[in-house]
């Protein structure tokens, strides 16, 4: 009388085995996944150069013209600092960053005067503030954007040390 039990051979174990084993290998690589890139850094970054930039720019239209050119250079910097950390956000994550700045309208009801431009020293203690933050992120990070957030650091430094340096904060 034959045996109800299939007869297994040591060479048909070994390959029932390593298929599944293979087979549960690449389950578990499919099913997990990489955290995203954390940004928030370069992010932050981005949102001081494009405020920086506009504060520079708003302070450069009612300064004396030597201190309105250099405001106008210190803006262009900025607005570059922000194309370049924008591209290395967009690098890493794959999308555009966007603007988390609003604007605020002004109430309807109350009718005020025009805010006074800011003034040249408001964009040099906003550059030392952009440089401090460039400069402490920068030590956190690794690679390209530890050396892009080092540089931007740098710029800052130079803008209201030497382009600014006779600008009271």
């Amino acid at each position: 009388m034959p045996s109800a039990l299939p007869h297994l051979s040591r060479r048909r174990l070994l390959i029932g085995s390593a298929a599944l084993a293979a087979l549960g290998a690449t389950s578990v690589a499919c099913g997990s996944k990489t955290p995203p890139p954390d940004v928030s850094a370069l992010t932050a970054q981005l949102e001081r150069a494009r405020s920086d930039s506009q504060l520079a720019a708003g302070a450069a239209s009612s300064a004396p013209p030597p201190v309105a050119t250099a405001l106008n250079a210190v803006a262009a910097e900025r607005s570059a600092h922000a194309e370049a950390l924008a591209e290395e956000i967009t690098r890493i994550t794959g999308a555009t960053p966007t603007s988390s700045t609003s604007s605020t309208t002004p109430s309807a009801s109350a009718p005020s005067q025009p805010p006074a431009p800011p003034t040249p020293g408001s964009v040099v203690a906003a550059l030392r503030q952009s440089a401090d933050g460039a400069a402490q992120a920068a030590a956190e990070e690794t690679g390209y954007a530890a050396g892009l957030l080092g540089s931007v650091a740098a710029s800052c430094t130079a803008a209201f040390s030497v382009a600014l340096a006779g600008v009271a904060p």
